[in-house]
């Protein structure tokens, strides 16, 4: 199984909502993962996604930025969502995707340290939400990592 369908699997096995809003992996490398998710199961009242599939899909891509991250460096850690913040730009019409990603790579190398040291770090992770090529949303959103 490569890397995208086992994030894929492991989403849906561990957060149902996921499998249920019918997202799917993309892509997911080291300084990026993209998940997409089609109108249908996300719809709302206006035939636009909903904005709690939007931030959903949103935070699901930022989380597993950290969560990929980390498993490939064997940090098995738990990671949860502390905070974030969700603009929407644009109505969403149909299939769209969320990339996550780290907005200062350098803060990684610090969030590993810290966590290894005090067994508990943040780092802050944004999503992009795009349709057609155009951004119809942004997420910044603090995530905590624990140790196991």
């Amino acid at each position: 199984m490569n890397r995208e369908r086992e994030l894929e699997a492991y989403l849906h096995r561990q957060i149902p909502l996921s499998a249920a809003m019918q997202v799917s992996v993309m892509s997911a490398e080291p300084g990026a993962v993209v998940l997409a998710a089609p109108l249908e199961p996300n719809i709302n009242h206006k035939h636009t996604v909903f904005g709690g599939s939007a931030s959903a899909v949103a935070i699901l891509a930022a989380w597993a930025v950290v969560h990929t991250r980390l498993a490939d460096e064997g940090l098995g850690s738990e990671v949860v969502i502390q905070s974030n913040h969700m603009d929407y730009d644009l109505p969403i019409e149909g299939p769209f995707t969320a990339r996550g990603f780290l907005p200062d790579p350098a803060t990684w190398s610090t969030f590993t340290k810290t966590l290894a040291r005090m067994k508990r770090a943040r780092i802050e992770v944004h999503s992009e939400l795009s349709r057609d090529g155009a951004v119809a949303g942004r997420l910044s959103g603090r995530f905590v990592a624990f140790l196991r």
